[in-house]
């Protein structure tokens, strides 16, 4: 059987993975977009994790199987439909993420200084499309809607230390960016309160240990909750724990003549109602939210804006409200109030020999565990639909020998793993030189150049 993956991040790796392993002659093939593998492993985990990033080691592994090829610079949808690829594969597996965030939807969302977190993340982690955001970072307070792990690496990236920043694989260009950043004041704000905050408590605890950087929680926020999370969840628990504990902390009194190190604190109960512009109208300079009240409990409690409102000055504002998945082709079904494609297991539904895992699948959540337990159980629709012969395997099917010649009459040139390598040792090389694990290259024009393509 000839299977085909489309996206080569956490989802699309695991997925091909699981059916390598567990079918002796099946043939898988990952097309991506880019001409370089591994996506939010690559673009989206904050340059500070490198730990997160060894994952990579066992995705290379499964490119370098005999019985897997990746074909990055082929974008699915434009270069080759999925039609297409459902005529040259016995099953189609579609695990491209979320390529777009949500937006806040209010005026001046639009304004200058303002930037989704996706966009941002995309900038420090050199992906390609974020390369030229040039964001500004010449305010002192800079804010982050959102709650969530994304909102806390964002946070600790501005306020890092460069000492720390220069020794990671983040870009060049924005370390230099960094280097002659003004922010020194770092509000995260939520709709909902302390009990549903979605960062996790490692994160937190990197986050309160930061160098040169104190924490400002109101220990206002927190009354009443010990005894709120006696029965909770022990990971809601701790985390909870950690916040009220780090909010009764007296800061250690700030050496005499010493500069007021870096803040940053949560905010909670938040609703953002606009971006406010600067009086020539040109950028922002605030935000104005309205103070909200919960209906329910727990995870499921919902943020309802009350009249009171409230103003903060702020020069930078980065939404951190959750990333989205867009329709890749009209021939796939798409829930577009949900942004996943509608399936059962990973089977699209009403589209035999069509699947789909990851984000795209479930929603943009959970860390790269949850994506490989939800790639291994795609894999596994598709084993038992080959086994129960839902699947037709009879008619053989040429895989990429017939992409191959659609691909040549629109004039697209796949890359190769073994160019994606060149690619990585290129960027190695550049990062030696330079102290760090690498120096990626930003440019898809430069990374086909450096492969002579």
């Amino acid at each position: 059987p000839r299977v085909c993956v489309v996206g080569s991040g956490p989802a699309g790796f695991y997925t091909a993975q699981h059916i390598l392993k567990h079918h002796g002659g099946a043939l898988v093939d990952i097309y991506e977009k880019l001409p370089v593998p591994f996506g939010l492993v690559r673009f989206g985990v904050a340059p500070d994790h490198p730990e997160v990033k060894n994952v990579i080691n066992t995705f290379t592994q499964t490119a370098r199987s005999e019985r897997c090829a990746y074909y990055g610079n082929v974008t699915v949808g434009r270069d080759v439909t999925v039609p297409e690829l459902r005529q040259a594969y016995h099953a189609v597996v579609l695990s491209y993420g979320a390529e777009d965030n949500r937006v806040l939807g209010i005026p001046g969302e639009n304004l200058p200084g303002v930037y989704s977190a996706r966009a941002f993340v995309g900038w420090y982690n050199g992906l390609p499309e974020n390369r030229d955001l040039k964001p500004d970072l010449s305010c002192e307070t800079a804010l982050i809607l959102g709650h969530g792990n994304v909102a806390l690496d964002i946070a600790r990236i501005l306020l890092s230390p460069l000492q720390l920043l220069r020794k990671t694989d983040i870009t060049d260009s924005s370390l230099a960016a960094l280097a002659c950043s003004k922010v020194k004041r770092v509000w995260l704000v939520g709709r909902r309160g302390p009990l549903q905050v979605a960062f996790t408590i490692k994160e937190l605890r990197e986050m309160i240990n930061l160098p040169g950087a104190r924490a400002v929680l109101d220990p206002a926020d927190f009354t009443g909750l010990e005894d709120a999370v006696k029965d909770a969840p022990r990971p809601r628990k701790r985390l909870t724990e950690l916040m009220i504990k780090t909010a009764l902390e007296k800061p250690a009194e700030v050496q005499a003549g010493a500069a007021a190190p870096r803040t940053w604190g949560l905010k909670f109960q938040r609703s953002p109602q606009e971006v406010l512009p600067s009086a020539d109208g040109r950028r922002a300079r605030g935000i104005r939210m309205a103070l909200t009240r919960l209906e329910g409990s727990g995870d499921s409690a919902k943020a309802i804006p009350t009249e009171d409102v409230e103003e903060l000055e702020c020069g930078l504002v980065l939404s951190s409200i959750g990333y989205r998945s867009l329709p890749l082709d009209p021939a796939v079904p798409f829930d577009s109030q949900r942004g996943v494609i509608p399936n059962s297991s990973g089977r699209v539904e009403g589209v035999p020999g069509l699947y789909c895992s990851g984000w795209v699948k479930r929603g943009p959540t959970g860390v790269i565990i949850t994506t490989m337990n939800d790639s291994f159980d795609t894999a596994q629709s598709v084993l038992e639909d080959l086994q129960g012969g839902v699947l037709d395997i009879s008619p053989s099917r040429e895989g990429f020998g017939v992409v191959e010649s659609i691909l040549r009459s629109r004039g697209v040139r796949p890359v190769s793993f073994s160019d994606w390598e060149k690619i990585d040792a290129a960027e190695v090389a550049r990062g030696k030189a330079a102290g760090k694990p690498r120096e990626k290259i930003v440019d898809p024009v430069e990374m086909l150049r450096i492969i002579g393509h």
